[in-house]
């Protein structure tokens, strides 16, 4: 069983006869993905090229409307290649997630708040992430496309926290919160 204050928190949110099996957080701080293979050097030449554009043009003289745009891609390049993390941890710090004897449930506090209540029977599928360590994701559905840039998740690719499908980001002892998944659906269904 996970910590007290996430229990508290949805505590509130409990059907009748309804009582949490486990509750906690996702990964806080610097949290690295498999999209990162793919992010971090592109943000990397994003980054450098804007720096070279801004150099260039103001050494060269250039109307002040080059340096403005170079400063602009230059904040971008900036954001790309520290900001994402950043803002990433900051949402994370305010997600919240349980499993009861009959749902999985995920609340995310301000500036995006919602509340996200899936019946353990209706999960369409459970994706284990991190088997063996001791941080791991449960993905509950498919992912929208694995191409960080492509579709619905051309942000979400740069935020973990933003991702659409519901999920439990980097908690603690993936394996025991997915086997406590699958037995419980297991139980319910019976």
């Amino acid at each position: 069983m996970g910590g007290g204050v996430e229990n508290q928190l949805l505590q509130g949110r409990l059907l009748s006869h309804e009582r949490i099996l486990w509750s906690g957080i996702p990964a806080q701080g610097l949290l690295f993905s498999g999209r990162d293979i793919f992010l971090i050097p592109f943000s990397l030449l994003w980054g450098g090229f804007a720096i070279f554009w801004t150099y260039m043009a103001t050494k060269q003289g250039a109307p002040l409307f080059f340096d403005a745009w170079g400063a602009m891609f230059v904040c971008i390049g900036l954001f790309f290649v520290f900001g994402r993390f950043i803002f990433d941890a900051w949402l994370r710090q305010r997600i919240h997630y349980a499993v009861t004897n009959q749902r999985i449930l995920i609340m995310r506090q301000a500036p995006s708040a919602n509340f996200t209540s899936i019946d353990l029977d209706r999960i369409p599928d459970v994706q284990l992430t991190g088997e063996t360590a001791t941080r791991g994701t449960l993905r509950f559905g498919a992912a929208a496309s694995g191409y960080p840039l492509s579709g619905y998740s051309r942000m979400t690719g740069w935020f973990p926290a933003l991702d659409p499908v519901p999920q439990f980001i980097g908690i603690q002892d993936p394996r025991r919160v997915f086997d406590l998944v699958m037995k419980t659906r297991h139980d319910s269904r019976r």
